[in-house]
């Protein structure tokens, strides 16, 4: 079972020795490891998992704001689980948790000069920051490409425009806070040449 299968904490057998043969069992139904949903919980469970390495590396101050990413990760987890499983109401994401990430930017931005394209990795905070930016971004595409693909109803229960905001703000949230470490340690990142 991936995470975010079932919203409440429930105790889980690390394995069953039944052997899986490339399926999962959900709901006494056998379904296919290959299954697009399948694909898109495994990004956003990287992704999550990534942002828990980060977490050690980079400053502590930035831990609990992260943790609260990791948190709203796992509710869209949930939301795109609810494909497969529907017998649960997916806990919905706030939006005030897009407009917390559109106000921390506009914070950095009345700091920080606007950048051109940057070569990433001046400094090792900010280089886990782009990384993390660059995972947000393939996951925003990768749940882009779901719902478009096959999943012409989207059950009601699940808000996509504020999943798709969120991922893109996190994003863009990312990229801003690896400018602004960079200002305050007075580093000057390079601009590619061409």
């Amino acid at each position: 079972m991936y995470p975010g299968i079932h919203p409440v904490n429930i105790l889980m057998k690390y394995f069953t020795g039944k052997g899986d043969k490339g399926k999962t069992t959900i709901a006494e139904k056998k379904i296919s490891k290959d299954n697009f949903v399948f694909e898109v919980l495994g990004e956003l469970d990287e992704l999550n998992s990534l942002i828990g390495l980060a977490k050690n590396y980079l400053p502590k101050k930035f831990y609990l704001d992260l943790t609260k990413i990791q948190n709203n990760l796992f509710i869209i987890q949930a939301n795109v689980a609810y494909f497969l499983y529907k017998k649960f109401e997916p806990p919905k994401l706030k939006k005030e948790e897009i407009l917390n990430l559109e106000e921390e930017i506009k914070k950095i931005e009345t700091k920080v000069p606007s950048h051109k394209f940057i070569i990433y990795g001046s400094n090792k905070d900010s280089a886990w920051l782009d990384y993390l930016r660059a995972v947000t971004r393939r996951v925003e595409r990768r749940i882009v490409k779901f719902l478009s693909h096959g999943f012409t109803r989207i059950p009601k229960q699940i808000n996509t425009d504020d999943i798709l905001a969120y991922l893109n703000r996190l994003s863009s949230y990312f990229y801003a806070l690896a400018r602004f470490i960079c200002y305050n340690k007075k580093i000057k990142e390079k601009e590619p040449w061409y």
